[in-house]
């Protein structure tokens, strides 16, 4: 996994910026020794925004960019002139990236549009300066606002794709294979388990120009959920599908016990999961006539649409294509029905990431930095603000 440029989780360091001090300025002329305070605000201090980018599908290049400061703002000054706000950092991810509290792993929020934006961390308001002060009985106030301090955090970014179907089964159910001959996905495709070590995507044509994406992952061994094999660090990429395509075999023993093994995972790792529409492809059935494929439908799971395929011949692809069409156009179906939002525990987690050591950056008193308490209000308050509310 480490020369894999397929990058899906991955921690970094945020920090907005100060806000500026506040002017405690007061006017002097030639002819007006005593013109009364005019010391400007300070300007605010930048903020860390996430913006979705259809163009990303890796996180990548936050891997090597882990440290992601805004601007502080400058100070006010004299003539009632306010400071330059800090600047703003954007960060900019693939679709499908949910956002966690690296130290408690609690869920904080998930891109699910492109361009749409959601203010991580708020630059600190510029401290309000001695103008702002003055009154009948305080004429000539000496004092100003200090800046608000910086936020800093640490975060854990976690990619799920976003796609129509996804492939659950074991290693060499012939998962990519199917992937590769109905879509221009070129997946790595061998004799021997584990071959495909990433997610790969691919977009299946329809009838009339019509499409959808399919998802393929690694595959699933019994424990994965535990932490076993590779599926358990990509089960996450099919929390997001609308549907979930099983593959099992036409040689495996029991078809029936292969099924509700791949299905314990999946509801195992996630419990939502359970709940998603499912389909049945039985693969690898070039070999088989009539008789034995009716014979065979006699051994089958109950209440799943089944079909019979064949990647290599093309049989029962176009049917399995019409049944996932009206499985994913299906209105009980779709993707934003009602999506559960669960934190990170250790089992979710990865571990050399988790584990990873930020540099130590000296940070002076005038960047003082708070930690932010994440509840409610902060990002009801947050959601609010016309700038940066997510669309």
């Amino acid at each position: 996994m480490g020369e894999s440029n397929f990058i899906d989780y991955v921690k970094i360091l945020c920090r907005s910026g100060k806000g500026g001090a506040g002017s405690s300025h007061f006017y002097r002329a030639k002819y007006l020794p005593k013109g009364g305070p005019d010391g400007g605000d300070g300007g605010r201090g930048g903020h860390i925004i996430l913006r979705g980018n259809r163009h990303l599908w890796t996180l990548l290049h936050l891997k090597y960019t882990r440290h992601i400061f805004a601007g502080n703002g400058e100070p006010g000054s004299r003539g009632r002139s306010s400071g330059k706000d800090g600047e703003d950092r954007t960060i900019e991810v693939p679709i499908g990236t949910a956002v966690y509290d690296a130290e408690s792993g609690k869920y904080l929020c998930e891109i699910t549009e492109d361009e749409q934006e959601i203010k991580l961390l708020r630059g600190g308001k510029g401290g309000l300066g001695n103008w702002n002060f003055k009154s009948a009985t305080n004429q000539a106030p000496r004092y100003a606002q200090p800046g608000e301090p910086a936020i800093e955090k640490s975060l854990i970014l976690e990619l799920k794709l976003l796609a129509d179907v996804g492939l659950v089964g074991f290693p060499n159910a012939g998962k990519s294979t199917l992937l590769s001959s109905i879509s221009e996905a070129k997946p790595k495709i061998a004799d021997y388990p584990f071959t495909t070590l990433v997610p790969n995507l691919g977009i299946v044509g329809y009838r009339s120009n019509q499409s959808f994406v399919m998802a393929d992952i690694p595959g699933i061994i019994e424990g994965a959920s535990e932490g076993r094999g590779l599926g358990l660090r990509f089960l996450r990429h099919i929390e997001r599908n609308a549907v979930l395509l099983f593959m099992i075999p036409a040689d495996t023993d029991d078809i029936v016990k292969e099924y509700n093994i791949l299905l314990n995972e999946v509801s195992t790792f996630n419990p939502q999961l359970e709940n998603k529409p499912r389909v049945l492809a039985i693969t690898k059935c070039d070999m088989l006539d009539d008789e034995l494929i009716e014979e065979m439908r006699q051994h089958l799971p109950d209440g799943v649409p089944t079909v019979f395929i064949s990647s290599v011949s093309g049989l029962g692809i176009q049917e399995l294509k019409d049944l996932l069409w009206l499985t994913i156009n299906d209105e009980n179906n779709k993707i934003g029905v009602e999506i559960t939002h669960r934190d990170l525990d250790m089992s979710h987690r990865v571990q050399e990431e988790d584990e990873f050591v930020f540099e130590n950056e000296p940070i002076s008193d005038e960047e003082a930095v708070e930690e932010e308490e994440w509840d409610d209000e902060y990002w009801e308050e947050d959601h609010i603000d016309d700038d940066y509310t997510g669309r």
